[in-house]
């Protein structure tokens, strides 16, 4: 790690839903291992959980969880649990929950007590609200924390990832670095088009992940150079 000063927390978003976010999330909070710090993930809202003797829980949230130390409580890294695989807006609606911004700052708060550094995860793009009433810039800032994008390396990406480095800024958010995930491992000139996006973002690239079947978030953290 390439780092003058240790973040307190990262918030991770993406291009899209499903291009590797939980992932990606996961790697960095191995490398941040691995440079000494003590680092824990977090989900603040997940929908798509399948129910288990303790609760609801979900496969991303349990993914962070695995690659957290301290292992912080399922509660904490995950305090709203969603059911349904929907938009969480949606899911929220179905379940008769609402969300709201107390106590995921309260789970937050816990984790922070026990890290150095706290990788939040959002949820699908940038643009993808949170709830009725919360926008993922809601968290951002009232988490105070700086933005990393996860580009899924797939037909589009360029625009993709274009726009939702503008839209991040232009909220008011720090964007500070961008991961590359080769989503698509048939994707037509990946190596050129990873080139222009390296020219194209405003912020370092902090490595890029290759395609894997059955990704290992420990292995894949060797390609992580996370810059601060």
């Amino acid at each position: 790690m390439t780092s003058a000063r240790r973040l307190p927390g990262l918030f991770v978003t993406g291009t899209d839903t499903g291009i590797g976010k939980s992932v990606a999330s996961a790697a960095l909070l191995h490398a941040l291992r691995a440079g000494g710090a003590r680092a824990v993930g977090m989900k603040p809202v997940a929908s798509g959980c399948e129910p288990g003797p303790d609760g609801w829980r979900n496969e991303d949230a349990l993914l962070l969880q695995a690659a957290s130390d301290p292992r912080p409580r399922y509660e904490d890294v995950n305090p709203y649990a969603l059911p349904q695989p929907l938009a969480p807006e949606i899911a929220a609606a179905e379940a008769g929950v609402e969300i709201a911004l107390g106590p995921i700052l309260a789970a937050h708060a816990r984790l922070a007590a026990q890290a150095d550094t706290v990788v939040v995860e959002g949820v699908g793009g940038w643009a993808a609200p949170v709830s009725a009433q919360l926008d993922q810039i809601d968290l951002v800032r009232a988490l105070k924390l700086p933005v990393v994008l996860v580009v899924g390396l797939r037909l589009g990406a360029i625009n993709h990832a274009r726009l939702s480095a503008r839209a991040i800024q232009a909220d008011g958010a720090e964007l500070i670095g961008w991961i590359a995930n080769g989503i698509d491992p048939h994707m037509a000139r990946a190596d050129e088009n990873f080139e222009i996006l390296r020219r194209r973002l405003p912020v370092p690239c902090w490595g890029r992940l290759p395609h894997a079947a059955q990704p290992d978030p420990a292995t894949l953290a060797g390609a992580l150079r996370p810059v601060f």
